[in-house]
C-alpha cells in the first residue's frame, strides 16, 4: 500500500477526475474490498460484482471527504460495507420460524473449530441463507451490534438477535458433523 505522501497524492490525482490514479486506487484497494463483499454474497458473483462496482462510485464521489485521518482501508471498508447493507436491506425477506433458539443451541466446542482451517469455516459460514449470513458477518467480523444491525438492515433488534442465534445453531449442526 502506497505511503502517507504517495496516498496523498494519489487521493488528490483521483479527485482531479485523473483515470489513471482512479484505476490505480481501483487495483490497489478492490481485491480487499471484493473478500469483504463474497463474504457476505457468496454465491452470487454478479450481485458481488455490482456492490464492487457501486462501492467505488461511493468512493470516488466521497473521496473529497476523506479527511486523512485514520486508515484509508478504514474508511474504504466502512463504504463498502454500508454498500453492502444497502444491496442487502433491498434483497433480503425477512422471513423466520418461530423456534425459539437458547445459548446451549448455538454453543460449539473449540475443540471442533481447532480441527478446521479458517477456510473451512468460512465456507460453513457462506452456507448459510443470506439474512442470517449478514447478521453474523456485521456481529463476528464487523463489531455491529444489534441495534445497528437492525437499523442497517431495516429489522427490529429481536430479529437480528434471532438470526444470529440460528446462525449459530446451523453453524454448531455443520461443523459437528
Amino acid at each position: 500500500m502506497p505511503g502517507h505522501n504517495e496516498l496523498s497524492v494519489l487521493i488528490n490525482d483521483c479527485i482531479a477526475q485523473s483515470r489513471s490514479a482512479q484505476k490505480k486506487l481501483y487495483d490497489l484497494y478492490s481485491p480487499a474490498a471484493y473478500g469483504i463483499i463474497k463474504r457476505y454474497m457468496y454465491g452470487n458473483d454478479a450481485g458481488a460484482q455490482e456492490v464492487l462496482n457501486d462501492s467505488f462510485f461511493k468512493i470516488f464521489m466521497k473521496l473529497g471527504q476523506y479527511s486523512f485521518q485514520g486508515a484509508f482501508e478504514g474508511w474504504i471498508r466502512r463504504i463498502v460495507v454500508n454498500t453492502i447493507m444497502d444491496h442487502l436491506r433491498k434483497n433480503i425477506k425477512h422471513e423466520h420460524s418461530q423456534k425459539e433458539i437458547g445459548p446451549e443451541d448455538a454453543y460449539v466446542s473449540s475443540e471442533s473449530v481447532e480441527r478446521m482451517s479458517y477456510k473451512e469455516l468460512l465456507g460453513i459460514v457462506q452456507t448459510l441463507p443470506d439474512s442470517q449470513r449478514a447478521v453474523f458477518n456485521l456481529f463476528v467480523f464487523e463489531n455491529y451490534s444489534h441495534k445497528e444491525i437492525a437499523t442497517v438492515l431495516d429489522m427490529n433488534e429481536n430479529n437480528s438477535r434471532w438470526y444470529l442465534n440460528d446462525a449459530r445453531r446451523r453453524l454448531k449442526e455443520k461443523i459437528n458433523l
